[in-house]
Order: structure tokens, then sequence, then C-alpha cells
């Protein structure tokens, strides 16, 4: 066989097998670190597994389908750079990753200025927001701290983060009470239209 008739072939097998791919098949090559359920789209993955999602099971969590994103998928999305200063330490750092407005139009959800986003951390925390909480204060799910990716047992892999020296409200608190909606170790957000 030629090698252009070879890879015209490989090609065409590759691109039926991809149709042909189950709609609920995760998009994600790589491991998943964000779910989204509730009011969203089609979904690429199925409902709620109780072996392979323990911690949402743990969680009491329950859903018919979601939408999922590895570290692939979250950085591809256009990118915000925001300096709050952080409790931690009182200093300024750069916090890097895509609004989290256009992580939700990503996975299709159907949202209002009311609309809530259950945000939740691995250690099971949540904190609610609306849509047009996270639009004012321009909420980031952040991957990246002062350049470097943030690691499972930091502050991340994800976190759904705003600058709190920008928002006047905010501002004026004292740095300690500023990011109680801010939770690190992002795993799960569950969109309430």
């Amino acid at each position: 066989m030629k090698k252009r008739q070879f890879l015209g072939t490989a090609a065409l097998a590759g691109l039926s097998a991809a149709i042909a791919a189950p709609a609920h098949a995760a998009a994600a090559s790589g491991p998943v670190l964000l779910t989204v359920t509730g009011a969203i789209g089609a979904g690429n993955r199925g409902k709620l597994d109780p072996v392979r999602d323990q911690m949402m099971v743990k969680q009491k969590l329950s859903f018919d389908k979601a939408h999922t994103f590895d570290y692939a998928a979250l950085t591809a999305l256009p990118a915000v750079t925001i300096k709050p200063t952080l409790e931690y330490d009182g200093k300024q750092h750069t916090l890097r990753g895509p609004l989290l407005l256009d992580v939700m139009k990503a996975a299709g959800a159907r949202m209002n200025d009311n609309s809530k986003l259950v945000l939740r951390a691995i250690d099971g925390f949540a904190a609610v927001v609306t849509v047009a909480q996270a639009k004012a204060q321009r909420y980031i799910v952040a991957t990246h701290l002062d350049g470097a990716p943030m690691a499972l047992g930091g502050l991340g892999p994800l976190w759904a983060v705003y600058d709190a020296d920008k928002v006047p409200d905010m501002a004026a608190k004292p740095v300690s009470d500023r990011f109680g909606l801010c939770p690190w170790g992002l795993y799960h957000i569950d969109v309430q239209a």
C-alpha cells in the first residue's frame, strides 16, 4: 500500500472511531480535575459511578450526566491573571486561569444572573456564589500560582478565587476575611439554574 493511501485510510479510520464514540465518553484525555453537574448541556460523561466517584459519593453528590475537564482542557481556555493579597502571608501573588463563567459556558451551563454555582473542594467545603457575583468579582478557576501549576496538597490543583483587592467591599475587610467563598482544592461545581 502506498504511504499516502495508508495515511488517508488511517485518518478515516480514526475519524470513524471518533464519530462512533458514545456521547457520554469523557472528552478529557488526562486525569479529570473538575466535574461540572446540574444545569449543563449534554455533558461528556454519564451518571455518578459509585466505584470511580468515591469522594462524590461520600459527599452525597448525585448526577445523571456531567461535563469533565482535565488540565489541558482548562488551560486551553483563555486565561486571566489576577494579583490578590493572600491571607497566608499577607503578600500579593499572581494567580492565572480561565474565568469561572467561561468554564461554565464550556460545560454548556444554562445560567442567568440569579443562578447559583456550588463550588466544592476536595475536603467537602462548599461555597455558593451567584452568577452575578461570579461575574462582578471576576472569579477565575486558578491553575497557576506565581507562574507554576498549583499542586494537590497546596491550594490546587484548582482554586476558585477572585482579586479581593479590587472589590471595594472585600478590600475593606481584613485579608483573613476576604476568601470565605473561594474554595481551594476545587473539584466539583453544581450549576443550579
